[in-house]
């Protein structure tokens, strides 16, 4: 006999995937308009933030569409392989991402305070001011890719190529619809400065050559924006 395999599906596709079997018999019709996350997260029993990662997955599998300021309406028709599944594979959550980025970027702030380089802090200070110019000017795609240097020369000042690696992964993590979805549809302009302040603050701490320091100005700095994410654009 052969046994089927297990899977373990993450919370937001299974809340997706009810809210899928609401709209196919109907509780929800064509145009309506759903409740809203925290009314979803009460009765469901679960939070608004798996409440809002489930609703980007229904977005981008053609079952709803996200109005800002204005709600999620359930689309006119269904996807076109409705009736073959329930959602495709987004990729992993956001939430779970900045989970492990917290845990593992702290770890790899403190050893670099103990570890970098002279000339290592020199270019991750010029790293530091092209954001800032970039946060200034409002140009979001180049202030990310200097994001990306920062978060890569911090893993880089461990020494360590394992942790290199790790932080490139991480980051090529971000990089899926699932997550572009979400940050574009909750996040802002005004996310930069907060972000650049949060730079300044753990560049410091590594220069300092505070370990502590660095790791918990990583950790705050991932959490911030974690809650820039989840906490903003809904009702």
């Amino acid at each position: 006999m052969d046994l089927p395999t297990v899977k373990v599906e993450r919370l937001y596709r299974q809340i997706s995937n009810v809210l899928i079997q609401f709209i196919r018999d109907g509780h929800f019709a064509p145009g309506q308009l759903l409740p809203g996350e925290r009314d979803l997260a009460k009765q469901l029993g679960v939070s608004r933030s798996s409440v809002r990662e489930a609703l980007i997955a229904l977005e981008i599998n053609g079952w709803v569409e996200i109005r800002t300021g204005h709600g999620v309406y359930v689309r006119p028709t269904p996807p076109e392989d409705a009736a073959g599944g329930d959602t495709t594979d987004e990729g992993i959550g956001v939430e779970a991402l900045m989970e492990a980025r917290e845990a593992i970027e702290g770890e790899i702030a403190a050893l670099a305070a103990k570890k970098a380089t002279d000339a290592q802090l020199h270019d991750i200070t010029r790293i530091v001011e092209r954001m800032e110019v970039d946060a200034a000017a409002g140009d979001m795609e180049t202030f990310h890719e200097h994001d990306q240097q920062f978060h890569a020369m911090i893993g880089a000042m461990t020494g360590n190529p394992v942790f290199v690696e790790i932080t490139d992964m991480l980051w090529k993590k971000r990089k899926t619809l699932h997550y572009a979805k979400f940050e574009h549809q909750y996040s802002d302009g005004s996310i930069t400065v907060d972000m650049c302040a949060d730079h300044r603050v753990i560049l410091e701490a590594i220069r300092s050559r505070g370990a502590g320091t660095a790791r918990q100005a990583m950790r705050r700095h991932i959490r911030n924006a974690q809650k820039r994410l989840f906490d903003g654009g809904g009702e």
